[in-house]
């Protein structure tokens, strides 16, 4: 008959794509469910006030019209739901697409169903396929799996979660209104049960088996399932599990299935009392934990409570004398095996005859071992009992008091038997590789023996006191011969005819009176030995590796395994080299991979490659996470060491008296320096022991989790270091900024050191890590900073700077501020505040105009630098930008709404025009028409003053943060600061060049090289901030006139002062800054052309010492319109 899993064969190809998918949704249900974005829960109350009336449940179906026009009506809800959509779409998509997938997989199932039944596969039927033993497994784990998707969906993505993910799918994107969308029966599907997987939650009625039948499958065929997985060991497991006492272990992964398909067919859980007592005595007669997929744990007690023959058949297992029986017989168990093991495990005990010799023995070990472990750890873990609920506490008390559980002798007996099972995994694959080599050898040394023997008795070889005897010279070459014959490839003969050939050896020894001869009776046992050698070699099977493969399996850890995450960094801080240890049960913990791949791989699926990558990933991140006590406790152990050098250790002079260097010798800090270098060398040296190993299709070099756990430590520390140290009372008078960023710096230093100092200790690049790191900490914080000012938002997934494996940690804001960048601009930008201080633009200070005394100074932006470095300055720098585009976005609404809008001002503005026209002499009565258009416009000024000072302000640390980016690149990398400089003027010169005579060269649209240099110009601070567009806008009506009455009446506020050979106006800011940054913000695409005159006049203004005089000019100016 055609093999069921034949490619040619298309039922039981069908079917095993159909598995294959399901294993591959749930992975990316998994997944997924890490991405929830936070808003879909609606938590927190600001979520809730922003965005409860655009985020719907499924209460939207029952009048989407009335929804849709309350937004409508609203359009400032308008734009936050296009906001929300430009930002959510992608990962609301994604969701939905595995939502489909598991809508899709069901009714895939049911279509090949139909199909058998309807006889589109020849010679095929539902009974014929149960029949086949792989026909029977896919058939069962098809069912089986769709549970598992329902159950996993319903954990990890809460009901409300679900609802407004899919309504919000539904609101925004195009594909629903497809043909072949089908929306409707998603919803119906995945609507909320009423679940809730927090602690002491009550459980609906009715669930989950009213969920399993939203969609209808067939009876029959569910059915037949339950009865094959009620009466058939369909996995046939059994044979690595020989004693009885280990069946409910061995039927574990059969167990699981039946458990989820019992939901499709409630009614045996509710009336069926004799099918369930069957299934009790069979699966749980001594457990009552299982594990249904991957790691995911189900307490039969709280899971069938609400079934009256499930619960009255699970009363016998859970009777306390029962309870009590199995915890004591596993405790006695463990302590055998452990003993066991560790014998096994002392140095030179497992030799390789000594394995070939016990393989029945040193399974039944392997398999006592886990079983105990199995056993132990999920009826003891936590999340497997409720501690609301009196039944649980009292059956889980039972069993930590009767088994004598201690968590750390646990997870000891599970170290070493990960450490056992890898040894002779190892053992056997060298053997089975070395299998036909060393048996031809071992064939060849006894056929060689016995030649010589015949030889010696043929009396040509001289040998001591041995006469010649042609019977036995004729006898020992038959001999020979007969051991060259053996056949490697026929085993069963080979091993047959060795055993003969061995007694025939003896016998010889014996009958002949051959014991007299030591040197005969050493060339007989020698040939004996390689014949033994011969037979232990040709008995080594790979059954027995796929034995210790299934008895091993730890995928029922999954989850729990994380509750001895403290005892193994623990462990490893006391003694680093147990990191070797753990290697092994990292690997026996990647055996649970097996489990969703193996079908996936059966069938080729493309979906291989990432349901590996997800799961091996999750292994590896749980490796890092362990590891990370290695790095932390190496941090520990250097910021004692800087606190010594810094506080303790006087450096010794050049030069020293010699009766002084008793004083600076200090033996006691120095050795306690030297101790702790130790400590941090054996912590490297440990890590580094766990050599580069695969786990699961990632590999783990040792160095480089080292290198990430440093990476990771220090971003932690000097993330919280910032977030800590840059939080500023806004009422504290002086203000706390430079105290502040003073104690931040010597914090900063203090690590720069620390890396300096380590570096050598335990070969890192520490310079290339301290400054990617915390570059990338600084623009990761600027990023979220400025998505304040951004429609679409970048996502820590979607962000170049946060990382899976070393991740940026993101702290509570304290204030309007996301982050300490934000902060601190905003703490600059108010004590710079133009209404209360006056900036000195000689002397680069700002000054309070109340008291006079000075505020800050350019001082600031060099503490700056010196405490976050260039990246934390630019990032400042891009922080203002966005600042300045908010302000200048509010510039044009506000000018739209006081002046566009406001009649009364355009015909105040009209009738100005009108007087002053045609432009060709000095207007008459100049003063009265000026002033009047100023006193009918005065309402106006306020909110223009506010506005043009704001952004002044701005341009002015802009100013200040390019001149000292620009000093620092100077001082510290001239030879980059000329390069740069030369470079720019050469594509500037290039650019003219080409607009002057268009043959000539022009970077196209896709050369970055403009875009990328623009970055490091930006860094090196060669750049203007007053020459930088930062918004586009149409051409404004009115805007040089209303420009010039706002100059005319801000003029008066001008002061002179001498000692400075300068005007300045109360509010310094007000004018010549602002203008600046105006007369380029708008530019010549959207101002009119008398616009560039009035800010040539302003400047000419500003730097005149006539102000007075300068005024009447300007009143008579005859180019003003």
């Amino acid at each position: 008959m055609l093999d069921f899993l034949a490619e040619n064969n298309l039922c039981g190809q069908a079917i095993l794509r159909i598995v294959s998918c399901g294993n591959a949704i749930i992975a990316e249900l998994l997944r997924l469910s890490e991405f929830i974005p936070a808003v879909f829960r609606l938590k927190d109350r600001a979520d809730q006030q922003k965005y409860g009336d655009i985020i719907f449940d499924f209460s939207y179906f029952k009048g989407p019209e009335l929804w849709e026009s309350k937004l409508d009506c609203k359009p400032e809800l308008q734009d936050l739901d296009e906001e929300f959509r430009e930002n959510n779409i992608e990962i609301v998509t994604r969701f939905y697409l595995a939502f489909q997938s598991v809508h899709k997989y069901i009714v895939d199932l049911n279509r090949y169903l139909d199909d058998l039944n309807e006889g589109v596969y020849i010679q095929q039927t539902l009974e014929t396929v149960l029949l086949n033993e792989d026909g029977k497994q896919l058939l069962c784990e098809a069912l089986y799996l769709y549970g598992v998707m329902l159950l996993v969906i319903d954990q990890k993505i809460e009901g409300e979660v679900r609802e407004r993910m899919l309504v919000s799918y539904y609101r925004y994107s195009a594909a629903r209104s497809s043909a072949d969308s089908n929306m409707d029966d998603i919803c119906k599907l995945l609507r909320s049960t009423g679940y809730s997987s927090q602690p002491g939650a009550k459980r609906p009625p009715n669930y989950p088996e009213s969920y399993f039948q939203r969609v209808p499958i067939n009876e029959s065929f569910i059915s037949m399932v339950i009865g094959r997985l009620r009466s058939d060991d369909i996995y046939n497991q059994v044979s690595a599990y020989p004693l009885p006492e280990h069946r409910s272990t061995a039927l574990a992964n059969q167990a699981a299935m039946l458990y989820v398909i019992l939901y499709f067919e409630p009614s045996i859980l509710h009336t069926h009392q004799a099918k369930m007592r069957e299934i009790v005595d069979k699966y749980f007669p001594d457990n009552w934990v299982i594990s249904i997929y991957m790691g995911i744990t189900v307490n039969l007690v709280d899971a069938w409570e609400p079934y009256k023959a499930a619960k009255t058949a699970l009363n016998n297992t859970l009777d306390l004398s029962n309870v009590r029986e199995q915890a004591s017989r596993y405790a006695t168990v463990s302590e055998r095996v452990h003993a066991q093991v560790q014998q096994f495990l002392k140095e030179g005990y497992l030799r390789e005859e000594m394995v070939l010799d016990n393989i029945p023995k040193l399974l039944n070990c392997l398999r006592d071992c886990n079983v105990a472990i199995r056993w132990l750890m999920l009826h003891t873990a936590d999340s497997a009992c409720d501690p609301n609920n009196k039944r649980f506490r009292q059956i889980k008390d039972q069993i930590l008091t009767d088994s004598r559980y201690n968590p750390r002798i646990l997870f000891q007996l599970l170290l070493d038997t990960a450490q056992f099972e890898f040894i002779l995994k190892e053992m056997f694959k060298q053997m089975l590789s070395e299998k036909q080599t060393k048996w031809e050898h071992y064939k060849k040394e006894g056929s060689e023996r016995m030649t010589e023997l015949a030889d010696v008795f043929s009396g040509v070889k001289p040998l001591t006191r041995v006469e010649k005897n042609e019977n036995l010279q004729a006898w020992f070459r038959e001999i020979s011969k007969q051991i060259l014959s053996l056949n490697y490839d026929d085993s069963t003969a080979a091993g047959r005819k060795t055993v003969q050939l061995i007694q025939a050896l003896e016998e010889v020894q014996e009958f002949h009176q051959l014991e007299s001869n030591l040197q005969v009776c050493q060339f007989l046992a020698d040939t004996r030995k390689f014949l033994h050698q011969m037979i232990r070699t040709i008995n080594i099977k790979e059954e027995v590796l796929i034995t210790m493969q299934i008895v091993g399996d730890l995928s029922f850890a999954w989850q729990l395994i994380d509750s001895f995450t403290s005892i193994m960094q623990e462990s490893i801080r006391v003694n680093p080299s147990m990191v070797t240890k753990l290697r092994a049960t990292f690997l026996k913990l990647a055996s649970a991979l097996d489990l969703p791949l193996l079908r996936i791989n059966q069938a080729n699926s493309p979906d291989l490659l990432s349901v590996s990558q997800y799961y091996s990933g999750e292994l590896v991140s749980y490796v890092r996470k362990v590891l990370q006590i290695i790095p932390e406790s190496m941090f520990t152990s250097l910021l004692k060491i800087i606190k010594l050098q810094t506080h303790d250790i006087i450096e010794v002079p050049t030069r020293l008296d010699k009766d002084k260097l008793r004083d600076y010798a200090q033996l006691g800090p120095r050795y306690e320096v030297a101790k702790l270098t130790h400590a941090i060398s054996i912590f490297t040296e440990g890590i580094l022991m766990m050599k580069t190993t695969l786990v699961g299709i990632i590999k783990v070099d040792p160095k480089q989790l080292l290198e990430d756990g440093i990476r990771k430590e220090l971003v932690k520390r000097v993330a919280f270091a910032l977030h800590r140290g840059l939080i500023f009372n806004p009422r504290a008078k002086p203000s706390e900024l430079m105290p502040k960023l003073k104690e931040l710096g010597a914090t900063m230093d203090g690590f720069h050191r620390s890396f300096e100092y380590i570096q050598d200790y335990v070969n890192i690049y520490g310079l290339k890590i301290w400054q990617e790191e915390v570059s990338r900490i600084i623009n990761y914080n600027v990023e979220q900073e400025c998505n304040n000012f951004l429609r679409t938002k970048i996502q820590d997934w979607q962000s170049m700077y946060q990382s899976t494996h070393i991740p940026i940690p993101k702290f509570t804001p304290v204030d309007e501020s996301v982050t300490f960048i934000g902060r601190l601009c905003r703490e600059i930008l108010r004590i710079t505040d133009p209404k209360m201080t006056c900036h000195i633009d000689q002397l680069n200070t700002w000054y309070d105009m109340k008291t006079h005394q000075e505020v800050t100074s350019s001082r600031l932006f060099s503490e700056i630098q010196t405490t976050l470095g260039t990246f934390g300055l630019n990032g400042l720098d891009r922080l203002l930008c966005f600042m300045i585009v908010k302000e200048l976005q509010n510039f044009l609404s506000m000018f739209q709404k006081i002046i566009l809008r406001d009649r009364t001002v355009q015909d105040t503005l009209k009738n100005l025009m009108n007087a002053v026209s045609p432009l060709k002499s000095i207007v008459a009565n100049s003063s009265k028409i000026y002033f009047s258009a100023i006193a009918k416009t005065q309402k106006i000024w306020t909110a223009y003053l506010e506005a043009i000072m704001k952004v002044g302000q701005m341009q002015i640390l802009r100013q200040q943060i390019a001149n000292e980016l620009n000093y620092s690149c100077r001082f510290d990398s001239k030879h980059l600061a000329a390069a740069l400089e030369n470079l720019n003027k050469a594509l500037l010169a290039d650019i003219e060049a080409h607009y002057q005579d268009p043959s000539l060269p022009y970077p196209k649209e896709d050369n970055t090289l403009l875009y990328e240099i623009t970055a490091y110009l930006e860094a090196a601070g060669i750049h203007n901030p007053l020459n930088k567009i930062y918004i586009t806008t149409k051409r404004l009506p009115y805007f040089p006139i209303v420009n010039f009455l706002f100059l005319i009446a801000q003029l008066p506020k001008l002061q002179y002062n001498k000692n400075l050979a300068r005007r300045y106006l109360k509010f310094l800011q007000m004018l010549w800054e602002p203008f600046c940054s105006w007369r380029i913000m708008f530019g010549t695409q959207s101002c009119p052309g008398g616009l560039l005159k009035h800010m040539c006049l302003i400047s000419f203004l500003m730097s005149s010492e006539q102000c007075c005089n300068c005024f009447f000019l300007l009143l008579q100016w005859k180019d003003c319109p």
